[in-house]
């Protein structure tokens, strides 16, 4: 039997991992779930860790992970949450950040064109290296000539195997993002490396974009993309930029990924919220999508398109929370999206896109 991890964490993220978890369970995977609900900001308020060695062998041993969020506003600095998810990034090794943005209707578009807007493209960001690596460091702290230096980490390896998974999840295209003209030496390795992959897939289509022409056509016409593939930090941005687009931050759903060992790390992109944690108005969908991508991981593509297919259901019937113009609660959303689950309907044999990554070997 497959075990999946379960992080709750902070905020809203246990509110959103309890309807995400009832749609697991409604999916029949046979799977059983490995609750950490001690990996969160009181713990490491208490204990000053974020996660123990042990904590760490118990994700590395389940056939995947559901993260809800980190954070918590009374801590300074980003020392928990990087020991959180830098420390299950590196130490998992999940390169690839998978972001899909797909626009559930027409009323959550901020664009005014419905020919433009209607969005279904994935944003592949190299998960693991670039400013993100924590490398650098300062001086003169605190004096006017105070000096701070963070470091573009690239590997050829690293540039190399993220391409590699872009290509083999485009449907039409894939886009490389970067900033080479300013950014000379990792933007050429970046191009290198692009000009190798682009030789070993010549019936794909490609086309390369620097990162801010690239923000202003995705906010123009965001149906002109297929698959993104670009840096730590531009993929940061350029995906919290299509999931506005696409409905919101709510609905943003995403997956880090090694596909060749397998290990699969999956988590709503809203964060603990802090704001509305408690409040019971926290949109679950996020959450539920990213339940999704579990489940295609672990091969159950069918199962998955049913719950997206129950997720564009309840929105089109505007049974949802306040941020997409409803008035439902947390779990009064996940239930509606059990409600359309166990229709007959939500069970038909309808592909969209296939999210699941080609494995090495």
């Amino acid at each position: 039997m497959t075990t999946v991890a379960v992080i709750p964490g902070d905020g809203i993220g246990p509110e959103v991992v309890g309807p995400a978890l009832d749609v697991l369970d409604a999916l029949g995977l046979g799977v059983r779930t490995d609750v950490l609900d001690h990996v969160n900001a009181r713990t490491y308020l208490r204990t000053g860790t974020a996660m123990t060695g042990d904590d760490l062998d118990r994700v590395r041993r389940s056939g995947a992970t559901l993260l809800g969020a980190v954070g918590d506003p009374r801590l300074s600095g980003t020392g928990y949450v990087r020991g959180v998810l830098t420390t299950l990034r590196v130490e998992l090794d999940v390169y690839v950040n998978y972001r899909p943005a797909r626009l559930w209707h027409d009323r959550l578009s901020p664009l005014r064109d419905a020919a433009r807007r209607a969005i279904d493209c994935v944003i592949v960001r190299e998960n693991t290296e670039g400013l993100y690596s924590g490398i650098g460091g300062g001086s003169r702290t605190g004096t006017p000539h105070e000096i701070a230096i963070d470091v573009d980490l690239n590997t050829r390896q690293g540039v190399s195997r993220v391409l590699e998974f872009a290509f083999s999840v485009a449907r039409r295209s894939v886009c490389l993002v970067d900033k080479a003209n300013a950014v000379r030496n990792g933007g050429q390795l970046w191009q290198r490396c692009w000009s190798e992959a682009v030789a070993r897939y010549p019936h794909v289509e490609t086309s390369h974009l620097y990162v801010d022409t690239a923000a202003m056509r995705l906010a123009t016409d965001p149906a002109a993309f297929d698959v993104i593939v670009t840096s730590n930090s531009y993929g940061d941005i350029l995906s919290d930029l299509a999931a506005a687009l696409a409905g919101g931050i709510g609905m943003a759903a995403s997956a880090n990924l090694n596909p060749v060992t397998g290990q699969g790390l999956f988590e709503p992109v809203h964060g603990s919220a802090p704001d509305i944690a408690g409040t019971g108005t926290a949109n679950p969908f996020g959450a539920i999508l990213s339940v999704a991508l579990l489940a295609e991981h672990l091969g159950r593509a069918e199962e998955a398109d049913a719950v997206r297919r129950a997720v564009a259901a309840a929105v089109a019937a505007g049974r949802v929370t306040a941020d997409l113009g409803g008035s439902l609660s947390t779990g009064e959303a996940g239930r509606a999206v059990l409600a359309e689950l166990r229709q007959p309907a939500g069970r038909a044999r309808t592909r969209q896109r296939d999210h699941r990554p080609k494995r090495a070997g």
